[in-house]
């Protein structure tokens, strides 16, 4: 099966998290559909995400906002702030390793959730937070562990997929802020893209109002998704 023969269906609205006033919806995959990561990817490229089991896209009422967006790691130099973000990290050990539990990612993923979310849904989260969140049964996901001195400061929760890689999520310990490791992070996943030979970070939705979401513009080219066309944002 391909993703242009599976069921989809619309979620109910709910109150949208990233735009104040304005309600938002998904389409997901039927779920009786047994998913893999040949159809993930097809379906990746046609602007899906993954959030633990659940595939979805957005689809919201009178808006289009939240657009899916991804890096081509082959045309992608860093400029001069990010190769500043890259010499201040150049002391760190980097290792990619199958997603797992462990009480040390729990524990550093807590830590960030508490510090950056105090007021959100995602506070105090539990270890099955974290497993049914960050990984499923299916997926070919990994974890680049960002460590110094053995000390983990930060983990990129990343799909490998024959379409690319893509950016599922990242933590890191909110007392090490000067070291830009959200940055550092996305620059090391665009690197391993290029270093497996795949084409695409997929970096999941840019939203231009949001401020929460203005960084990802500051990796280019950046590709956004676009009538069902892949198209590249103006500089």
């Amino acid at each position: 099966m391909n993703s242009e023969h599976i069921q989809l269906y619309l979620t109910a609205e709910q109150e949208c998290s990233y735009l104040p006033d304005r309600m938002a919806s998904n389409i997901v995959p039927d779920p009786n559909v047994a998913m893999d990561m040949s159809i993930y990817s097809q379906l990746l490229k046609r602007g899906y995400r993954r959030s633990g089991d659940y595939i979805y896209r957005p689809h919201c009422n009178g808006c289009e906002e939240c657009r899916p967006c991804r890096i081509p790691a082959a045309q992608f130099s860093p400029r001069k702030n990010q190769q500043r973000c890259l010499k201040i990290n150049h002391d760190l050990e980097l290792n990619m390793v199958r997603a797992g539990y462990s009480d040390e990612y729990f524990e550093l993923y807590r830590d960030y959730l508490n510090a950056r979310h105090v007021d959100g849904g995602m506070a105090n989260p539990t270890p099955d937070d974290f497993e049914h969140f960050l990984y499923s049964g299916w997926s070919n996901t990994y974890f680049l562990e960002v460590r110094k001195d053995e000390r983990l400061l930060a983990v990129a929760v990343t799909d490998v997929t024959p379409s690319g890689l893509s950016a599922v999520y990242t933590y890191f310990d909110p007392a090490e802020s000067r070291r830009g490791l959200g940055n550092f992070c996305i620059l090391q996943q665009i690197q391993h893209t290029h270093h497996m030979q795949l084409e695409y970070l997929y970096m999941g939705y840019w939203i231009k109002d949001c401020q929460k979401m203005k960084y990802k513009t500051n990796f280019k080219p950046m590709q956004v998704y676009i009538d069902d066309i892949w198209q590249t944002l103006p500089v």
